[in-house]
């Protein structure tokens, strides 16, 4: 399998990270909560990692501005 196909280690712990979070607090991280929880300052760097894993129906915006988005079943 080409490394295209797979997810960094960076985005699967993004996405452990979003899954933990709605489970502890039941509703999605914003960025911010994302960026702090994974060592990335920027919201655009978390949006950057999170493109992979939503183009391949791994996660999905929440449609809320503050609420970033969720994993996906």
């Amino acid at each position: 399998m080409s490394r295209t196909h797979v997810l960094s280690d960076r985005q699967t712990v993004i996405l452990r990270v979003i899954g933990d979070w709605v489970i502890e607090y039941g509703e999605a991280p914003t960025g911010r909560e994302i960026g702090a929880r994974v060592g990335l300052a920027s919201t655009g760097s978390v949006a950057c990692q999170l493109g992979r894993p939503e183009g391949r129906g791994l996660a999905s915006r929440t449609g809320h501005r503050k609420r970033f988005c969720r994993p996906c079943a």
